[in-house]
């Protein structure tokens, strides 16, 4: 038989500004690994918790970035280059019309934007899945039947036992001080 340890500790609130004041509480204590989980969007929920900006934004960038260069390489090689000695397989597809030139920047435009919103677009959803910890396929907060209530009509604040500031008492302590409707101690599995 093994001891099971605490995941975290879950207050379950019934009000937007119950668990706004239970947010703000729960920051200025210096808990640093803590959500809060609710049905519906909470607007200021960001600055009540104190959290700082995601860097999604520069990630996207970055990689958007990266599609440009990579389709300005590719429209480049593909028309202008002609590599002596290369065997006409490795080479690019150079095509005289007309005596245009071979690379034309306004004529590669489509291709140019199209790897860029296509790396932006990849990089995003990677970034957002690695930034959320993603696929979770077990989280341990999906075995409390109250906290199933989070995605109908009530609001929770979970403190992780990850937190170095956790203790099991005195963050209860804290939590009922909070004036809650209910605590709960979620078991690791």
């Amino acid at each position: 038989m093994t001891d099971k340890q605490p995941y975290a500790l879950i207050a379950e609130f019934d009000s937007v500004s119950a668990v706004m004041h239970a947010a703000e509480q729960v920051r200025d204590e210096g808990y640093m690994i803590w959500d809060v989980h609710s049905p519906m969007p909470i607007h200021g929920i960001n600055q009540a918790m104190g959290l700082r900006p995601t860097i999604l934004p520069w990630i996207t960038l970055a990689h958007g970035v990266v599609g440009a260069v990579c389709g300005l390489g590719l429209t480049w090689w593909m028309n202008a280059t002609t590599v002596p000695g290369l065997s006409p397989s490795v080479q690019g597809y150079e095509f005289l019309i007309s005596g245009k030139p071979t690379f034309s920047l306004p004529a590669n435009i489509p291709i140019i934007f199209e790897t860029t919103i296509l790396f932006a677009a990849i990089g995003t959803l990677l970034g957002m899945l690695g930034l959320n910890k993603l696929p979770m396929l077990h989280n341990p907060l999906a075995k409390s039947e109250r906290f199933l209530r989070a995605t109908a009509d009530r609001l929770f604040i979970v403190i992780s036992a990850k937190d170095e500031r956790f203790d099991s008492e005195t963050t209860h302590e804290f939590l009922q001080r909070l004036s809650p409707l209910s605590i709960e101690v979620v078991m690791e599995d």
